[in-house]
């Protein structure tokens, strides 16, 4: 695989390997933009909390009245505070494999245990209470990723309410890693149900495309927020360039989601396709959540890594599973899918073309 600088310097490449969405963005987020860089306000910091109306918008749109919102750079860098708060007093991280790594080794830095439970073989294809009940202790951080990332499946609301039960009887805290929410046929927020020890992470890199401009926040009760940002990451501010590029995006969402969401269920559903009718692979979670989908390729004696690099030669970039499974990684590979339909097209006639070469 070509360094991460190798891939962007190919203005070739067909981008379906990091669950962005490069769809051409709403106009008022390009004008908002261009507003900011001819007033040269990037030469000004942010306010540190982020703009007032930024983070007004951000809890009207995840839907906690009552809850504040605190500005990041990007939602990994609230996930990294969160865990760099909690870590010192928390007793372990439990988590799913597969999943997204970063905040089980943000922990392991300190010494914290982390619990990766094994959800690919399970018929849900997430975390359940159950699971988790047979290994929490007090104190334990339970981190979340819903719709998770990468096979698609979504959290019901009766399971998010069995563990947030566990959560408030053990004194432990949930991270609702919300980053795909915007792509769910319905969505349940463990912060409904258990305000008081959750935090909620927010993504503008997804739904809205600003991946680049790195800008995502960290949601929860107001006396829950404190406890991670008395002290910020972040003291001057994220980038004013990509507030004012959320703003917009907020304020124009709803014509926005509606081309979204009907182009990524038209490219889900085209992958799907070509799997299916190729025979080579299955979708491990039909009718995803997210998007992006992983296909299984155990069948085909290939390992993901294999598949990537054949299907690369093609200009289509897509991901290993091995980033995000230490166990299972190498079964199955990532297809995201908020791309232009044309990108879709381009991926199905490699897969394809990768099926016929291993036939």
């Amino acid at each position: 695989m070509p360094s991460f600088e190798e891939l962007l310097a190919n203005d070739r490449l067909v981008w379906m390997g990091q669950n962005t969405t490069h769809l051409e963005p709403p106009a008022a987020v390009v004008e908002a933009i261009e507003r900011c860089v001819a007033a040269r306000e990037f030469q000004l910091y942010a306010p540190p909390p982020g703009f007032a109306r930024l983070r007004e918008l951000i809890v009207e749109d995840i839907g906690l009245p009552g809850a504040d919102a605190w500005v990041t750079d990007g939602a990994v860098a609230a996930l990294h505070r969160i865990c760099a708060v909690l870590a010192p007093e928390a007793s372990r991280l439990i988590t799913s494999d597969p999943g997204w790594p970063w905040p089980g080794r943000f922990v392991g830095e300190t010494g914290m245990p982390v619990v990766a439970l094994p959800i690919y073989e399970a018929p849900s294809r997430r975390l359940t209470a159950e699971q988790i009940a047979a290994v929490i202790e007090p104190r334990s951080i339970i981190y979340l990723i819903d719709p998770l990332n990468p096979l698609g499946s979504l959290y019901p609301r009766d399971e998010l309410a069995a563990i947030a039960e566990l959560a408030r009887d053990s004194d432990s805290w949930v991270i609702h890693d919300s980053t795909y929410r915007h792509f769910a046929d319905g969505h349940t927020l463990v912060a409904e149900l258990c305000p008081e020890r959750t935090f909620t992470t927010y993504s503008f890199s997804k739904w809205l495309g600003l991946a680049g401009l790195r800008i995502g926040a960290v949601i929860a009760q107001p006396e829950l927020l404190a406890r991670v940002t008395r002290v910020p990451a972040n003291p001057l501010g994220s980038s004013i360039l990509a507030e004012r590029a959320a703003i917009a995006g907020l304020e124009h969402r709803a014509p926005w989601l509606d081309r979204l969401r009907a182009t990524n269920r038209r490219n889900l559903r085209a992958v799907e396709a070509v799997v299916a009718d190729t025979g080579f692979g299955t979708v491990v979670v039909p009718d995803s959540q997210a998007n992006f989908l992983s296909i299984d390729i155990a069948g085909t004696g290939l390992h993901s890594e294999e598949v990537c690099d054949r299907i690369l030669e093609h200009d289509v970039f897509i991901r290993p599973g091995t980033y995000q499974s230490p166990a299972f990684g190498e079964r199955f590979v990532k297809v995201s899918t908020s791309v232009p339909e044309a990108w879709a097209d381009r991926f199905a006639d490699a897969w394809r073309s990768l099926a016929g070469g291993a036939a």
